[in-house]
């Protein structure tokens, strides 16, 4: 044990080109390619790759909801050069939703730092008749009252809004789960399901396109990147104010020192212009959150989230 810990804090004191046998860095992320996290992650990955003078590579290992890349994330060594970009989904949720994830965020990772937060978002399919999140809940109406709403994940946050939703207006609002939000926009692109929650960064492409038309976001004010679209409480409809995160978390055991360097380096990444214009245009609100301060805001998430899933009568499976 003395050994092993002597050879960390060694470790520790390397620069990132000289550790592990100069082995790359790897950003593992948890959604396919395509999707708003795997666009994030490469954006961060080539930022990182320039300011730490390492190679960086973003290895996808989709499914579950992120649970395969934090199962991953688990296994890997702590030496530093494997890290995970995930947002709220995998580290709060996943927990209160499942009885064994396979991992526990507060004894199996390290949180890095946090970069931002975004808004989870309704969109309808270019064919839906309606222009407005009131235009789509009276279209449903005359439907009988039923309707199908797509969801990235089972058991997530949108799946939670969209039953949420339905119950605060009278309707019987199906969320039907996908492995991603790639494969649920497409059946949005192809008019296969009428509306779907996502990420504003997953959606907001195919907004500005006009193919999908976001509707409503979560929060308490409107999004930068979306200054027309209303909120929730905006419409009347409560409860969905606050915004998830996007962290880079360690395998337990990493030395501080490496943490503290990646965290620094993460820092002056999204402090530079180009890069912190790009994440905003990818529908995210840019901050920097030190490894505590992400530690804090993703255990008042997770207990925020708890209160609604068991009033919501939720089991986790």
């Amino acid at each position: 044990m003395i050994q092993r810990r002597s050879a960390l804090a060694a470790l520790a004191a390397l620069p990132f080109a000289a550790r592990a046998d100069d082995k790359p860095i790897r950003l593992l992320v948890g959604f396919p390619a395509g999707g708003g996290t795997d666009a994030i992650a490469r954006l961060l990955g080539e930022a990182l790759q320039a300011s730490l003078g390492t190679t960086v590579l973003v290895d996808n290992r989709p499914g579950a909801g992120g649970q395969i890349a934090a199962q991953a994330l688990k296994a890997a060594a702590p030496d530093g050069t494997t890290f995970f970009v995930s947002h709220d989904h995998t580290i709060s949720i996943l927990p209160l939703v499942l009885k064994n994830p396979g991992f526990d965020p507060a004894k199996d990772f390290i949180p890095v730092a946090g970069f931002a937060t975004f808004a989870n978002a309704l969109a309808l399919s270019a064919g839906t008749p309606a222009a407005s999140l009131p235009e789509y809940l009276a279209w449903v109406k005359k439907q009988g009252g039923q309707g199908n709403v797509g969801v990235p994940a089972p058991a997530s946050v949108p799946e939670f809004l969209v039953k949420l939703l339905g119950e605060k207006n009278g309707l019987n609002l199906l969320a039907v789960p996908y492995r991603g939000s790639a494969p649920m926009i497409g059946d949005m692109l192809g008019n296969q399901i009428s509306a779907g929650v996502g990420s504003v960064p997953d959606l907001i492409i195919n907004h500005q396109q006009k193919k999908l038309r976001i509707v409503a976001v979560m929060g308490q004010q409107r999004q930068a990147v979306l200054p027309e679209v209303p909120t929730f409480a905006e419409l009347g409809i409560a409860g969905f104010e606050d915004l998830p995160y996007y962290g880079l978390f360690a395998p337990a055991g990493t030395p501080s020192a490496v943490v503290e360097r990646f965290s620094n380096a993460l820092a002056g990444v999204i402090g530079q212009p180009a890069v912190k214009s790009r994440l905003t245009e990818l529908g995210l609100t840019v901050g920097m959150m030190t490894s505590a301060q992400l530690a804090a805001r993703e255990k008042s998430y997770a207990a925020a989230w708890a209160r609604i899933i068991k009033a919501g009568g939720f089991q986790p499976q």
